[in-house]
């Protein structure tokens, strides 16, 4: 029964190495949590601490922020598109998917970017306050690991159009699809905690 299973489940858990390096990434990601709950809670801690810089809300513009979430969230539904095609076996599926995934997902790197720039011109940096080094060091962690989670799709994407679809590198696909599904839940509290919140207070 065990090994029926294994032949008509989805490609990337057919194989005990493909279980175990799922199961594997899983507990990573408990870690990455732990990470992402340190930074959130300093932040909490020193919020409102802005010193002579100026105040969150005078400098969170809402329509960027609309936007980089847009482009995230919508990254994550073209993400998991990817991965449908995978297990239907189109690589040419998971491709444009993927490919249309870290569009979205360069799109909202290059707004987090301009976004910095703004606000150090305005006189809020790393060391302008305990709050902007709080927030810096939380966004700045999350769009770290984006350009890493982009820079890793790209090496799949090159592997995959040389070995094609296998046991091995579904397996990889799907860990980048978790990895890339957890950066989005992180965002989702960025946006509420940090920037709802920074806006109104």
């Amino acid at each position: 029964m065990a090994a029926e299973e294994l032949k008509t489940g989805p490609l990337e858990y057919r194989t005990q190495e493909g279980q175990m390096g799922i199961m594997g990434f899983w507990i990573f990601l408990g870690a990455e949590v732990v990470l992402f709950a340190t930074l959130f809670a300093t932040y909490a801690v020193l919020f409102g601490r802005t010193a002579d810089a100026p105040l969150p809300s005078e400098l969170f513009e809402p329509g960027i922020v609309l936007i980089m979430t847009f482009l995230l969230l919508t990254s994550s539904f073209t993400c998991g598109l990817a991965i449908h095609e995978m297990r239907r076996g189109s690589v040419k599926g998971l491709i444009f998917w993927m490919a249309i995934t870290l569009a979205l997902g360069l799109g909202f790197l290059g707004f987090e970017i301009y976004e910095f720039v703004h606000y150090a011109h305005e006189g809020a940096t790393l060391q302008s306050s305990a709050f902007w080094s709080a927030f810096f060091v939380l966004a700045g962690t999350h769009g770290l690991h984006v350009t890493l989670g982009i820079g890793w799709a790209i090496l799949l994407l090159i592997q995959i159009k040389q070995r094609g679809l296998t046991n091995v590198t579904s397996r990889k696909f799907f860990i980048i699809s978790l990895y890339w599904h957890f950066l989005d839940v992180i965002w989702i509290f960025i946006f509420t905690s940090v920037y709802l919140i920074g806006m109104v207070i």
